[in-house]
Order: C-alpha cells, then structure tokens, then sequence
C-alpha cells in the first residue's frame, strides 16, 4: 500500500497561498501531467519545468539566485523568466508557465512559449564576423557554436575536429557509459541532424596544419583552406602517453575519445584482469567502470594516496576506501617497469597479470597550432579576460587556454568539462563583439560508484582542510583554506552546499 505520510505534490492550477514559500525560495507541484517548480525571486513568481535538460536534475532541490535556478547536479543555470539554459552543461531551455498572482494566492496558468533566437542579421551586420571556424570538435567548441546561433550569427560556422565522431558528453566516457550503464545514443550533445537544422559545417576526421592570422586563413592536413573573420581554438589536450617496455599498442588504452571507450568497453568484455596506470580522476573512474562490469582491477600509481595532489589526504583516504571496499587493489608509490605477455612488472619487481592496462596519468594542453601561428603561449594558449589570444579575432577556450582568473588572481588553466563549455559560450558571445568577461568559478564533479563528488573553486595550493561532516558517512564538505581564504569547496552529498559555495565564491 502506498506511504500515507508522502503527500502528493500540490497542483498549481488550485492554487497555493504565498505563505507557502515565505520560508523558501522554490516549490515542486504539478500542472497537469507536468512537474513544475515554482520559484520566488524577490516579491517576483516564476513557474518552470522541474528538471534539468542537461541529466535532468531536480531543480527543486538546487537553488535561486536572482531571477534564475541552478541545478544540483551539475550546476546549469537557467532563466527563471524566460527558461532559457544560460550556463553549460545544460544547452536546452526548460519550460515556462504563467504565475497569476490573487491576493494571497498564486495561480499557475498556461504554458509559455520558448524565447526565439535574436534577431538574425546577414553576417557583417553589427560588427558580426563573415565568418566564423571553430578549431577542435569537444566541449568548448560545441558549446561555442550553440551560442552563435543562439545569439543570431547567421555568418557561416565550420568545426574541423580531428576525431571520427561528432561531439560527444566527454564526461559519460568514464562513468555511465564505460560502466554500461548508458546507451550510444546518449552520448552525441547533439542529435546529428541538427548541425544542418543550425548550419554548422561539421568536417570530422580534419586536422589542421597551420593558421595564418594576418591572412585569416586556416590551412587543413588535406589541403583545403578555409578563410576565417573570428576563430575559435579549442584544440583541447592530449593524454600523456608512457613508453612501457615489452607492451604493444593491443594492451594499453588511453580514454580521451568515444571511440577510446568503445574500445576499452570492447575489451573488457571478455577480460578477467585489468592494471590502471594512474590514480586521479580518469584513472579511477576507469576502475570504478570496470569494477561495475566485474573485471579485476589493480590500480599502480606513484602518489602515495589517490588524488592527494587535488583533494588533498583527506578526500584521498576516503576515495581509496571507497574502491578497497569494491575489490580495487592499490599499488602506490610504485609505476610499471615492464610487459611481458600477461605479466606486468612494477618498479619494486611485483609482478600483476593483466589482460590489458588503461593509462590515465594526466593530459598535455594541445598548442602546437598556435605555437606555429605566433600566439602567445605559457603552459596552454594565453588568453586575456575575454577569451582573445595574442592574435586580434582568434580566441582559445577550454583545456587549451589558459586564462587571468579573477577569482585568485593568478592565470590558471584547468581541464574540466563544464569550464570548457562555458569559456566556448563567453568566447563565442565575444567573436560577436560583447566583451564579456570569463569570470565563472571552476566546476567539476567525478563519480565512484554510487558517491559523486562535487568540487567548486581552484586550489593547487593550500595550507589547510577544513572538513565539515564525515566523508566516511558519506555526508561532508570539504574546505581547501589558503591564508584563512576559502579557494575551493568539494562536497559529498551535499549538492546544495556545493551550490552556496559557488555563489560565494563568485562573489569574493
């Protein structure tokens, strides 16, 4: 028999007095068959669609801040006006209802049209670019293109990405999707018949030789030229790949693409035993993934605890703990020596047997490109606080570029997803003339099993940790301090903390 004590979500169309969020700023109901959220900006009421377009988070458990809502997931934001996703990872709008308000009661009436695009111009109107390419085919660049069109670039947009498919959600490549727990089709950010429905000319499989900011011309491996007004580099990075004695190209894999992951998911299906080479994110995710899939798994790395250098002990011990707990033997403060057939030899002469090794020891920016185009590089394409390389035009976003954060004052580059798509959605509204400013604080998250952790700010150093909760309740919040300042915030079931945190520390 179904919980009396659960009550049925309230619906909107009866009514619901004011005083029902005056001791908070959200609401979940129903109008007709829908789920809706009802939101209090202020002495202003919005009704929108309950869910996330992104991983269809529960935007009644996220958070209002002004006139918009930020999921708990994975921190999208959108328009509580006007439902329109105005920060990646969600690229989709949610839906709008009209609030009627009588006295002391709020009615949710019909449903609101979704905003059109701004007007369209013909490209050069208003300082627009003729024309604009998009060098790199991942997070920034997609998200980069979205924005265009969304924005009314009616100029002509090409991408050349040098990978066999089409942009893909790099982040489900390492978790859901390697776990097989997510279908094919999941993992496109776009259907593939909407980059004709938008107009983006999408040439796969191309790599780019060379760029000619005087002349503004791309030059491609197969020879063709494409002249540019504004360009987009979003190149990405590259994994750092190790020299092991005895292995052959059939025993290591690497896991930046989405074939990388159909290879490895390929793999794994018939294997018993696998080594990761690597004890950060990547490479733990990746033994979570396998662990799912009920394959052995050693994990070798030189750090003496998993992610110490980015959470630092704490978080390191737990996350160990976590995977111990799943049957993950750890080989720490050790690398492989050597491959011998099934035999892998470590630095301290063990020896582990192994079907195949995944390698995640990190990424190197790629910049050769603009190294050989003149740009301004250090440690990754510089880029000032509008996205701009040395080059007038030409723009950098993603793990590539490295940028002034204004938040720390130092020029950082990091090589999370989100950030890549929302330095493509700052630099693409720039390539129109806007000058924004990329000031949003660094967000990530990586899952391990059933925990996720969500992590805010950018911390490579500190000088304390603060640790609210018990990570080993699986319940906490995790404060990197430098000097007494907060610079990062990692949470573990508390995605609204993690949420508080990051207006926070957009406004310090």
């Amino acid at each position: 028999m179904p919980d009396a004590t659960v009550q049925a979500p309230p619906d909107f169309t009866a009514g619901v007095p004011v005083g029902s969020l005056s001791s908070r700023d959200r609401l979940l109901g129903r109008v007709g068959e829908d789920e809706v959220v009802l939101a209090r900006a202020g002495d202003r009421f919005f009704a929108v669609g309950a869910h996330c377009t992104h991983y269809h988070g529960p935007l009644a458990d996220g958070l209002v801040v002004g006139a918009t809502i930020r999921c708990p997931l994975h921190h999208a934001c959108f328009s509580l006006e006007t439902g329109e996703a105005l920060r990646a990872p969600a690229l989709d709008p949610i839906a709008c209802w009209r609030v009627e308000r009588q006295g002391d009661t709020l009615f949710v009436r019909e449903k609101i049209g979704q905003p059109r695009a701004a007007p369209r111009g013909s490209a050069g109107v208003s300082g627009h670019p003729s024309s604009i390419v998009i060098v790199g085919g991942g997070a920034a660049g997609l998200a980069a293109a979205d924005v265009l069109r969304r924005e009314g670039y009616d100029g002509p947009i090409t991408m050349i990405s040098a990978d066999p498919d089409p942009p893909v959600d790099r982040p489900n490549l390492s978790k859901d999707y390697l776990a097989g727990e997510a279908q094919d089709d999941w993992i496109p950010m776009w259907p593939q018949d909407l980059y004709a429905e938008r107009r983006v000319d999408l040439l796969l499989g191309s790599r780019v030789t060379s760029i000619d900011p005087a002349s503004r011309v791309v030059a491609l491996e197969n020879g063709s030229r494409r002249e540019f007004g504004a360009l987009l580099i979003a190149t990405g990075a590259d994994p750092v790949r190790l020299p092991i004695t005895g292995a052959d190209s059939a025993q290591i894999f690497y896991l930046r693409s989405f074939a990388d992951s159909r290879a490895i998911v390929e793999r794994a299906r018939t294997a018993k035993h696998a080594v990761v080479v690597g004890a950060s994110f990547i490479g733990l995710e990746v033994a979570a993934a396998l662990r799912t899939r009920g394959v052995a798994v050693d994990v070798v790395a030189p750090e003496h605890a998993p992610l110490e250098r980015v959470m630092g002990a704490e978080v390191g011990r737990f996350v160990r703990t976590l995977h111990e707990a799943h049957g993950v033997v750890f080989h720490l403060g050790k690398t492989v020596g050597s491959v011998a057939g099934r035999t892998v030899t470590l630095s301290d002469g063990a020896t582990l047997d192994a079907d195949f090794m995944v390698v995640g020891v990190g990424v190197r920016p790629a910049v050769a490109i603009a190294e050989r185009a003149g740009l301004a590089v250090d440690r990754g394409i510089a880029v000032n606080e509008f996205l701009e390389t040395s080059a007038p035009g030409i723009f950098a976003a993603g793990d590539a570029a490295r940028w002034p954060d204004p938040h720390t004052g130092e020029r950082i580059r990091v090589e999370h997803w989100v950030v890549a798509e929302r330095q493509g959605q700052t630099a693409a509204r720039n390539m129109l003339g806007r000058r924004e400013r990329f000031d949003a604080v660094p967000f990530f998250w990586s899952q391990h099993y059933d925990v996720t952790i969500r992590y805010v700010g950018h911390a490579e150093q500190w000088d304390a940790v603060h640790v609210d909760g018990s990570l080993d309740a699986r319940d906490a919040t995790v404060s990197f301090m430098r000097a007494g300042r907060r610079l990062a915030v990692a949470t573990v079931s508390r995605d609204q903390e993690n949420l508080r945190a990051e207006v926070a520390l957009e406004r310090s």
